[in-house]
């Protein structure tokens, strides 16, 4: 794995919240700060549903990997906004299916670089790489990844939990549009998104609290289903469409939620 970092990268900062240190509290990891603990704490006083809706974040990711390593035959897979190293990372889940999987893993956190690093080791068949770069940069992103990537054949997008740090004056659509030119017939795009059409009033509030305490680059957005659904723009919906996290593909593995949670997901194909 290589690190390749890049100019314009925020420099680490312990004393404001960053996504992926306070996605790491609510997952209950330990690595994190207190500007993490204690926005992840206050955010999830004002949503209660954010932790629950966090872990079943997680459990779609997985569904989600085997989906395409297995029945879609996606061997290669686009990781942005990986967050810290857990259980069943993108690489491992592809890994079990083919061991062959090639994944690049992006992230803007030198923290999450740094676990990176040391725990996204690949299969000996296969082969994982990491790049330092913001979602916003997609040239380089792409350029980058096709030292690891063959980007000429079909590649999983996978945009989970990441594209509400990207405000609308930086064209989130845009973005994603952008990504999704660049790859093969065949890749598909798997995302998911805070909704701001579920617990509207728990979300803005846990938004505001989190957005107040966050790195300046690091406020979050929600949004509507029908805002969601326009990213995926360019493919064709996979069944169920967009929903809410448990509805897409529910395995009875995964531990059941209370309540709606606020967050949607979805997985096209593009043809």
């Amino acid at each position: 794995m290589h690190e390749r970092p890049t100019g314009g990268i925020a420099s680490f900062n312990s004393s404001v919240a960053h996504p992926a240190r306070v996605y790491n509290a609510w997952l209950g990891g330990r690595d994190n700060y207190p500007a993490d603990q204690e926005a992840a704490e206050l955010a999830a006083a004002a949503n209660p549903q954010i932790v629950p809706a966090v872990r079943a974040n997680r459990a779609f990711l997985g569904r989600a990997v085997r989906e395409l390593a297995g029945k879609a035959g996606i061997r290669q897979f686009l990781d942005i906004g990986t967050g810290i190293p857990t259980a069943d990372n993108t690489h491992e889940v592809a890994q079990r299916v083919d061991p062959g999987a090639r994944v690049v893993y992006v992230d803007n956190d030198p923290i999450v670089l740094a676990h990176a690093r040391a725990l996204l080791v690949s299969t000996r068949e296969g082969a994982t790489d990491y790049l330092e770069a913001d979602l916003r940069d997609v040239d380089r992103i792409l350029t980058a990844a096709q030292e690891t990537l063959d980007l000429s054949q079909p590649v999983g997008l996978m945009l989970v939990a990441i594209l509400q740090y990207v405000p609308d004056a930086d064209d989130p659509h845009d973005i994603a549009r952008r990504l999704i030119e660049r790859l093969a017939p065949g890749s598909h795009l798997v995302l998911s998104h805070p909704a701001a059409d579920i617990g509207a009033e728990q979300v803005a509030a846990s938004m505001r609290v989190y957005n107040e305490r966050a790195a300046d680059h690091a406020g979050a957005t929600p949004r509507t289903h029908d805002e969601i659904t326009r990213f995926f723009d360019g493919t064709d919906l996979l069944d169920p469409g967009v929903v809410e996290l448990p509805e897409w593909h529910p395995d009875p593995a995964d531990a059941a939620a209370p309540g709606a949670l606020p967050m949607w997901c979805g997985v096209g194909r593009k043809p």
